[in-house]
C-alpha cells in the first residue's frame, strides 16, 4: 500500500522591515547607526537594512519614521562646490592634465560637470576616489 504524505502550504506575508530615520537629517549628512531604525512592514523600493545606509550620504531632508528609498543616499562627496580639482583626458597613451572648477558636490563615481580653468569651457566627467575628474573616452 502506497502512503502519501500531503504537505500543506500556509501563505503567510513574509515578515520584511523597513528602514527610516530616527530624526531628521538633512541633505549632505553621512548617515551612522544611531540615526536608523527599523519599523515593521515592507515599503516598496525601501531600503531594508541598516548596512546599505550606513556611510552613506543623504541627497535630501530626511524626515524621522518615513521609509529611506536608494534614490535618497549616495557616496560621501570628495568634492564640493566651486573647489579647484585635476582634471584629466586620458585615451590610450595620451593623457592630458589641467585644473578645473567643480560646478557642484559629487561623490565617487558621479558624474560632474567641471569649467576647464584655462580655457574656461565646461566638461563633464567622471569623479575618482582621489578626487580627479576624468573626461573623454
Amino acid at each position: 500500500m502506497l502512503r502519501w504524505m500531503v504537505l500543506c502550504a500556509i501563505a503567510t506575508p513574509a515578515a520584511a522591515d523597513t528602514l527610516v530615520t530616527t530624526r531628521t537629517i538633512r541633505a549632505q549628512t553621512v548617515l551612522e547607526l544611531g540615526d536608523l531604525g527599523l519599523i515593521s512592514g515592507k515599503v516598496d523600493g525601501a531600503l531594508t537594512a541598516p548596512e546599505q545606509a550606513i556611510g552613506m550620504e543623504a541627497r535630501v531632508t530626511l524626515y524621522p519614521g518615513r521609509p529611506i528609498r536608494q534614490a535618497d543616499l549616495g557616496p560621501p562627496a570628495v568634492i564640493n562646490r566651486n573647489q579647484i580639482v585635476p582634471l584629466a583626458y586620458l585615451a590610450g597613451p595620451l593623457a592630458i592634465l589641467t585644473e578645473g572648477r567643480a560646478l557642484a558636490r559629487a561623490g565617487v563615481g558621479d558624474s560632474l560637470r567641471v569649467m576647464n580653468l584655462a580655457s574656461r569651457s565646461t566638461v563633464t566627467g567622471r569623479v575618482r576616489a582621489d578626487g580627479t575628474v576624468i573626461v573623454g573616452p
